[in-house]
């Protein structure tokens, strides 16, 4: 499931000694599409991020290869200090307001505090797609 996984080091940002890692699926190697590159460009501007993990999930559902419909973000700053987690997705989504009205279909947000991502460094993994359909693989609908 995980075949063509590719990860990439990022530069540290503020957290010194920490690495940023971003795995890409579906596009070709090491190629961010235009909507990945604006989704991470835009957390950057509004949340000025620690860390910022961007996975595209797209090759993971049905849809054409090279999409980019299906995202799973982990976003780690200090502006999410005191704030509940609906403050933080809220954040999130009006940051990427224009790509969520169009072509990002689905986004998975993991947003945390830098003490909190210390305590679990780790971008989730998302379940298998069903191929768009409502049933079970029990072939009950």
């Amino acid at each position: 499931m995980l075949s063509g996984l590719q990860v990439r080091l990022l530069a540290p940002r503020a957290m010194s000694g920490s690495l940023h890692l971003s795995a890409c699926f579906g596009k070709g190697a090491g190629v961010e599409g235009p909507v990945e590159a604006a989704i991470r460009a835009k957390l950057e501007q509004a949340l000025s991020p620690e860390v910022l993990e961007l996975r595209n999930e797209s090759g993971g559902h049905a849809v054409p290869p090279g999409s980019e419909t299906h995202f799973r973000v982990a976003v780690v700053s200090s502006l999410f200090e005191g704030l509940s987690s609906l403050q933080r997705h809220r954040l999130i989504h009006s940051a990427l307001a224009e790509e969520l009205a169009g072509p990002v279909h689905a986004l998975a947000i993991q947003a945390r505090t830098p003490a909190q991502w210390k305590d679990n460094p780790q971008l989730d993994i998302s379940p298998a797609c069903l191929g768009g359909s409502k049933k079970d693989h029990h072939g009950v609908s």
